[in-house]
């Protein structure tokens, strides 16, 4: 019998393993992220060897084997008890059709590499091929045009991605994607959260403090985006300057009373405005490719997903495959 402990630890690896492949999901296909990617057997197109498909596993698997160590490949991380290793084997290889994909409709639309561009993708291979210890050779088996291939195919799908989006406005203004700091204070009748207000404003109460005592939710501390959440609840608290405190209000059953701790997050507005502009930037880019993916299926196929151990060649660690990409090309 598992312990409690256990059994909490696989839960909590499941909520962020699940959280992390949705972020990537969107911030891939947006080419603005260091994520998974590629390989293929299609009639449409050559697919990549075991080599190069071993470039990319190695590289995911050793990092989630930063953080979780090798504990993490048969957390199960779906209700029908899925380990996290066939999980993510499978999430490479719909990644990696993906890639495949983008190429076959680079093709379409004439997309081409510059001579610096490939000078770039070359210097790139061969600095990373060069970082590679003998225990990364023996487990990935790639050579150094291996690592050109993947490379290339990475950088023409990010540069599709630019090229059918360039159109499209990003600019998202500081109202839109402005963040705030509050604390709050939920209660279940009117006459009680009046009382409280009355508390922390007009009696000099410690604010989250008598959140502690009084609410009715135990976060006290949350930070809400503009547009998160609907005008009943924004309306009064996006008015507040900080420092201030909003009478009691209604929302979704329960009487709120919250303080404004920050009117605008300087740190986490920018970041929310970067995410909103790569969610435009995604939407404009699936309207187009979605179209051309569902009549260009590319499957992945190969005895590799079968026989691949993610608990083989510990000695490998390499992980900065798309890392020194993303440094190099300034994607």
């Amino acid at each position: 019998m598992q312990s409690k402990n256990i059994k909490k630890q696989k839960r909590c690896f499941r909520a962020v393993i699940l959280a992390l492949f949705a972020a990537a999901q969107l911030t891939f296909l947006t080419a603005c992220s260091v994520n998974i990617p590629m390989v293929s057997d299609s009639a449409d197109a050559e697919g990549y060897t075991d080599a190069q498909t071993m470039l990319v596993i190695a590289t995911e698997r050793n990092r989630y084997r930063q953080v979780y160590t090798d504990q993490i490949w048969n957390v199960e991380v779906s209700d029908d008890k899925t380990p996290f290793q066939t999980y993510l084997l499978e999430q490479i290889r719909t990644f990696l059709s993906e890639i495949k994909s983008m190429n076959l409709l680079a093709d379409e639309e004439g997309l081409t590499l510059t001579s610096q561009e490939r000078e770039q993708l070359k210097q790139l291979a061969d600095d990373y091929y060069a970082s590679l210890t003998d225990a990364d050779k023996a487990y990935i088996k790639a050579s150094r045009d291996d690592v050109y291939t993947m490379y290339e195919a990475y950088h023409r799908a990010n540069k599709l991605v630019d090229e059918l989006t360039k159109d499209v406005s990003l600019e998202i203004s500081d109202s839109e994607a402005r963040v705030i700091q509050v604390q709050e204070i939920v209660m279940s009748e009117e006459a009680k959260a009046r009382e409280v207000y009355e508390k922390v404003v007009n009696e000099g109460a410690d604010f989250a403090a008598t959140a502690r005592k009084e609410s009715e939710n135990s976060e006290i501390d949350v930070t809400v985006g503009r547009g998160e959440r609907d005008a009943a609840y924004e309306d009064p608290v996006f008015a507040l300057e900080t420092g201030a405190v909003a009478e009691p209000f209604l929302w979704q059953g329960k009487w709120y009373v919250v303080k404004c701790v920050n009117d605008f997050d300087e740190d986490a507005t920018l970041e929310r405005k970067n995410n909103m502009a790569l969610e435009s930037k995604n939407k404009a880019f699936r309207s187009i490719y979605d179209s051309f993916e569902a009549e260009h299926k590319v499957e992945i196929e190969g005895s590799i997903w079968n026989k691949v151990s993610l608990s083989d060649g510990a000695d490998c660690t390499t992980s900065d495959f798309f890392t020194r990409y993303h440094e190099v090309m300034g994607e």
